[in-house]
């Protein structure tokens, strides 16, 4: 039976990409270079700066010049973390039925604890959470199973009570090796691939699906 659902952040919970693009335009435009168009950067948002990066510059990490775009590119969006984002349709509905039947929810990313919590305060969410694990509060990253683990630890269940809601391959990784039920947003960013093949045990086509399996 599952009895707590955890959700990532980016292309699950909330719709970041339109954040992530202006910090990302922010840096090409003091370049001499031309915005990219949301349709270009919001297949590959859930990779955070790494895919940001790539996708507007070319290069990567371990490549000349990656560590000072990616820290100018993070400073930029530090100070614009929710111009435009906002929780994905379906979701603010879907945290209340939770809540209502009495189970809990949590956050587990790869961002960075100093944009997860304010962002998730900006959101007015973080104070209903049950726990929230950034990409920096274990040392480990999805898709290791650790910060699964540490949020099954902090709510206080067995991980296989747990189901974890992604938009990412890794997600689906993370939450199998964690021993919880896995399930795939499809309204998510899905790193432009098709999900079918990442074996999770659901696929959601819209935030009141999940209840189905609750």
């Amino acid at each position: 039976m599952i009895k707590a659902v955890l959700f990532d952040l980016d292309g699950t919970l909330a719709d970041t990409a339109p954040d992530l693009t202006y910090a990302l335009n922010r840096v090409r435009g003091a370049r001499g270079l031309p915005p990219l168009p949301l349709t270009a950067t919001r297949p590959v948002a859930s990779q955070g700066a790494r895919g940001l990066i790539g996708t507007g510059f070319n290069i990567h990490p371990g490549d000349p010049g990656y560590d000072a775009l990616r820290d100018e590119f993070l400073a930029v969006y530090a100070e614009n973390l929710c111009r435009e984002t906002r929780l994905f349709a379906g979701i603010p509905e879907l945290l209340d039925r939770l809540e209502a039947r009495a189970l809990p929810w949590g956050v587990v990313t790869n961002k960075a604890e100093r944009f997860t919590f304010p962002l998730l305060d900006l959101l007015r969410v973080r104070n209903r959470s049950a726990c929230v694990i950034g990409g920096d509060t274990t040392g480990r990253i999805k898709p290791h199973p650790e910060p699964l683990l540490a949020a099954s630890r902090a709510i206080g269940l067995a991980p296989q009570s747990c189901i974890y809601v992604g938009d990412d391959r890794r997600d689906v990784e993370a939450g199998q090796a964690a021993g919880m039920k896995t399930a795939i947003a499809k309204w998510g960013y899905l790193n432009g691939q098709d999900p079918e093949n990442w074996n999770a045990d659901h696929m959601i086509e819209e935030p009141r699906d999940l209840l189905r399996f609750l």
